[in-house]
């Protein structure tokens, strides 16, 4: 996770109790990793999005690259699909690699009207089931 490298506080390198940081800097989490549950490569996080209005963590931007890094994809990944896997040291969705494809996505000079209740409502849709998927605790 970016946090150990990133740490030029001291701020995580006490040892914490349970499945990691329970709090975390939001910097610190950009640029790590996403997998999805067989393993594959998903990309990396490259923004955090805030509710402001209500003090939450809605989406990470997800950045996956087709081929040789070419046609970069963003996804607005809502926050509670992904999970922390402290043991891999990265975060964990649990959707197909190929369904990616149709997920609601759009590309870095483009960005979607986040407010957008459509827009969001299809982003929430195409990720319900990850949202609901327990991950087994280590």
């Amino acid at each position: 996770m970016n946090y150990e490298k990133r740490d030029t506080m001291g701020i995580y390198k006490e040892d914490l109790s349970g499945p990691g940081p329970h709090l975390m800097g939001a910097d610190t989490l950009i640029g790590n990793d996403v997998y999805n549950h067989k393993d594959e490569n998903l990309g990396d996080i490259k923004e955090i999005m805030l509710d402001v209005t209500n003090g939450t963590v809605t989406y990470a931007v997800l950045s996956y690259s087709t081929f040789l890094g070419l046609g970069e994809k963003l996804f607005a990944v809502p926050w509670k699909a992904l999970k922390l896997d402290t043991e891999n040291k990265r975060f964990v969705l649990n959707v197909e690699k190929d369904s990616l494809s149709d997920a609601p996505g759009f590309d870095k000079k483009n960005w979607p009207n986040f407010a957008d209740e459509k827009w969001s409502r299809d982003v929430n849709t195409f990720y319900a089931s990850a949202v609901t998927t327990k991950f087994p605790r280590k």
